[in-house]
């Protein structure tokens, strides 16, 4: 397997650990993806700079969320903008009784000394319906 091959796979990892971590309400497991000087943007923007601010806000909000069905990650377009940095676009789906309901996040991920993809800047959007 080359390189690149290799680092889309682990990326996608990272993705699904997002999903698994999210659906768990798994707070230590979302917060062992990030990069220490990481920046989030939530998908009602909010902005937090810094993994204790990103903790901060983890720690207080995902363990009281609750949501009628479950959610979905997906990385469906990956470009590396330099071999140790890459966009990641995801199709983040939350499906319910309603009706699903769907989030563009981006991540901009980066390759650790060790190999590891972390997240290192990233913006959730909401997608709504043209009228």
């Amino acid at each position: 397997m080359d390189t690149e091959t290799a680092d889309i796979k682990a990326i996608e990892q990272v993705v699904t650990t997002v999903e698994r971590a999210q659906r768990a309400k798994d707070v230590e497991g979302f917060l062992a993806l990030f990069h220490p000087d990481a920046l989030w943007t939530t998908g009602h923007g909010r902005v937090l700079i810094g993994f204790d601010s990103i903790a901060e806000f983890t720690r207080a909000v995902l363990p009281a969320a609750s949501w009628d069905g479950e959610v979905t990650y997906e990385a469906v377009h990956t470009q590396f903008l330099r071999p140790d940095v890459a966009a990641v676009k995801v199709r983040q789906v939350y499906h319910s009784p309603q009706g699903d309901t769907e989030g563009a996040p981006l991540y901009v991920m980066t390759k650790q000394d060790d190999g590891r993809w972390l997240l290192h800047a990233c913006q959730n959007t909401e997608v709504r319906e043209v009228e």
